[in-house]
């Protein structure tokens, strides 16, 4: 499998291509795509890194694994396609930016696309799924790669936001260099975990606030 990738990203984890866990995680990938249903699509397969390259990140926001039903995953961490019904989770999420930001959300459409383009990196930890079966890619290679992605960053760049929620994302928190960037963590934004500290967090305005002071664009959300 190659991975068709933006020249920036490309550029950045060169070394990692080259890798034997490389290898061997692309060898899989291109089974399952071959003789599963797998998901996302093979085109949107990196679409977080396409869409934002790797000199364009200012926040980060990390996922577990793509939605596992059909037409949902497209490469973007808890963003659906436009005329997909949006998922519990990030109808929370609309909730705390309405709350936090006083904004009006869409509610009908869960696209994230214009998140991605202002340069908030939508990366899930594991970036394939079999078709009703969540976490069925867990453990083949994907958590080692989004490590090695958020080392990058935390490496080259400076004054990132990294937006962690529940205890998957927190997990991917200690290779971060927090002297430099801004963690915020919370409790997952599903039904579950939403009112356990994630509806409230303001995490949404603290972002915003932090690029602000480092003479960043904020955010559109």
């Amino acid at each position: 499998m190659k991975a068709d990738i933006d020249p920036t990203w490309s550029a950045v984890l060169a070394d990692y291509f080259t890798l034997p866990k490389w290898q061997k995680l692309a060898h899989f990938i291109e089974n399952e795509y071959q003789t599963n249903s797998v998901y996302p699509q093979r085109e949107n397969l990196f679409n977080a890194f396409n869409i934002t390259p790797f000199s364009a990140v200012k926040v980060v926001i990390v996922g577990q694994d793509p939605y596992h039903n059909p037409g949902q995953a497209h490469g973007l961490s808890f963003s659906v396609p436009g005329d997909i019904t949006v998922p519990p989770s990030l109808k929370n999420i609309y909730k705390e930016i309405e709350t936090d930001l006083h904004l009006k959300k869409d509610f009908s459409n869960g696209n994230l696309t214009s998140w991605a383009q202002q340069g908030v990196l939508l990366l899930n930890s594991v970036l394939t799924v079999q078709k009703d079966k969540p976490g069925s890619h867990s453990n083949q290679g994907w958590e080692d790669f989004t490590d090695y992605v958020i080392k990058k960053i935390s490496e080259e760049h400076q004054h990132i936001v990294f937006l962690l929620w529940g205890n998957y994302a927190k997990n991917k928190g200690q290779i971060i260099d927090r002297s430099k960037h801004l963690v915020l963590e919370s409790s997952h934004p599903s039904p579950l975990g939403a009112y356990r500290g994630f509806i409230g967090s303001q995490h949404f305005s603290q972002a915003n606030m932090y690029l602000k002071k480092y003479k960043k664009k904020e955010i559109d959300w």
